[in-house]
């Protein structure tokens, strides 16, 4: 038997609002097809110097505030990554099975990635005429998951993560540490990013991140930079033994991570191979998962041209070049379909796993023809997946990592796999991973799908 802190933790909820899809169905009919959800911008948000292309939301502007008894003056001046939260964490535990209500005065953690202050910038832009007394908690970041905790009179640990890029998938590892620890019993891990103010893609532009074709082109030689996606990403988390004791369905199970940072790298934002492997290798340790084990990495993939050859670089030396020449890592990236979502990519790419997972498929990376000159993949044990299909190897546990890095250099690294891969280190050392799961545990994960849910009237 695994100990507290390294045991596993179950997905039990999710929920989602992303470019062309409303729902995790919606996300999974996109990636299953092969979706591009990239466009035009809306023409309320587009701006000059601002990209003309990404992935965006309709309607980010409606609230139905009467529902989470927001007085409709607070639901004015609330950010509407707020409101996203609430909507997105309500979602996440009806999507469980939880009823949110009776949760209240509950050990319960809420954990949100976000970066932008969009509509912070557009109130201070109006000046002191469009300030009132709901205008501090409303644009105050750090209240993205205080206002969930409130709502739903939580009292676990409640806090907004900033590690830039990497911040919601930094919120998943730091929800984990707490369920493990045991100051909380269950976990609402969320991330949003919305664009709202033009200077915000302005600003990005003139940063030089942005691709001028407004497309991710992920390990492809034509990458030269991301294009901007927008939504929020909601996750129900709770240790495995707990979810399996209160017959829960399990969409898959975290069985370890790690977060690192570059240090003095060549640059601030200049991200460095050594740390992003030392991530990848101490997250598997954790997990108790050999290198070989990893059938799938969902990878941070902004497609930029410095980013790519380093993250191709470190995930070959810590995954892909033991491996059988005909079984390569295979790899891809969600935001070739909805966009760099940022502060909220982490979870993006933690959702696209989940479902691969727990629907035994994995998507087709887009925008993907010939490898970038500075990624050998053959040499590397890597594979772009660019097909939709089965999972390299269905007879083994389906494993898989998610990786995220932020531009100060903060990565994460996140080891996912179905609620049967769960066995004790020890099996692990001799085989990889076996699964845990027996023919009476199979049956028994099938009769809590049926589990009868409340009918409202």
């Amino acid at each position: 038997m695994r100990s507290a802190h390294l045991a596993p933790i179950a997905v039990i909820g999710l929920a989602c609002r992303l470019p062309g899809a409303a729902d995790p169905a919606a996300f999974w009919d996109l990636l299953s097809r092969g979706g591009d959800a990239v466009g035009e911008a809306p023409a309320d948000r587009g701006a000059a110097g601002a990209p003309a292309r990404g992935g965006f939301l309709d309607e980010v502007d409606r609230f139905d505030a009467g529902f989470f008894s927001v007085p409709p003056r607070e639901a004015a001046a609330m950010d509407p990554q707020q409101r996203l939260l609430l909507e997105l964490g309500w979602e996440a535990l009806e999507e469980a099975g939880i009823v949110p209500g009776t949760l209240a005065g509950s050990r319960t953690a809420v954990y949100a990635g976000a970066i932008w202050d969009d509509y912070a910038a557009l109130h201070h832009r109006r000046g002191e005429a469009g300030a009132d007394r709901y205008s501090v908690t409303g644009l105050h970041r750090g209240i993205l998951a205080n206002r969930l905790s409130y709502v739903l009179g939580l009292t676990g640990p409640s806090l907004t993560v900033d590690s830039a890029q990497s911040s919601s998938l930094v919120a998943v590892h730091l929800a984990c540490e707490s369920l493990r620890a045991g100051e909380s019993d269950l976990a609402i891990v969320g991330g949003a990013n919305l664009i709202l103010s033009p200077g915000s893609s302005a600003d990005s532009a003139k940063f030089g991140a942005l691709s001028p074709d407004g497309r991710c082109f992920t390990f492809d030689a034509r990458a030269n930079g991301y294009v901007r996606g927008e939504g929020g990403v909601a996750v129900v988390l709770k240790p495995l033994d707990r979810a399996r004791a209160d017959g829960d369905r399990v969409h898959c199970v975290i069985l370890g991570s790690a977060v690192n940072n570059d240090g003095a790298s060549e640059g601030l934002t200049v991200p460095d191979r050594a740390a992003q492997e030392a991530v990848l290798r101490e997250a598997y340790a954790r997990a108790g998962v050999a290198a070989d084990a990893v059938q799938y990495v969902e990878l941070h993939g902004t497609g930029t041209p410095v980013g790519d050859p380093v993250e191709a670089a470190a995930l070959g030396a810590a995954l892909g070049t033991d491996r059988p020449s005909d079984a390569p890592l295979q790899v891809g990236s969600a935001k070739t379909n909805v966009g760099h979502l940022e502060g909220a990519a982490g979870l993006v790419g933690l959702l696209k796993t989940a479902l691969s997972v727990s629907r035994r498929r994995l998507p087709a990376s887009l925008n993907f023809e010939r490898p970038n000159p500075a990624i050998p993949l053959t040499e590397l044990g890597l594979r772009v997946r660019t097909e939709e299909g089965p999972w390299p190897r269905e007879g083994t546990p389906l494993i898989a990592g998610v990786s995220s890095f932020g531009m100060g250099g903060t990565n994460c690294h996140v080891v996912v796999g179905e609620a049967g891969a769960d066995a004790g280190p020890g099996a692990r050392e001799t085989a990889g991973i076996v699964a845990a799961d027996t023919a009476a545990e199979a049956d028994e994960d099938a009769a809590s799908d049926a589990r009868p849910l409340p009918w409202l009237l």
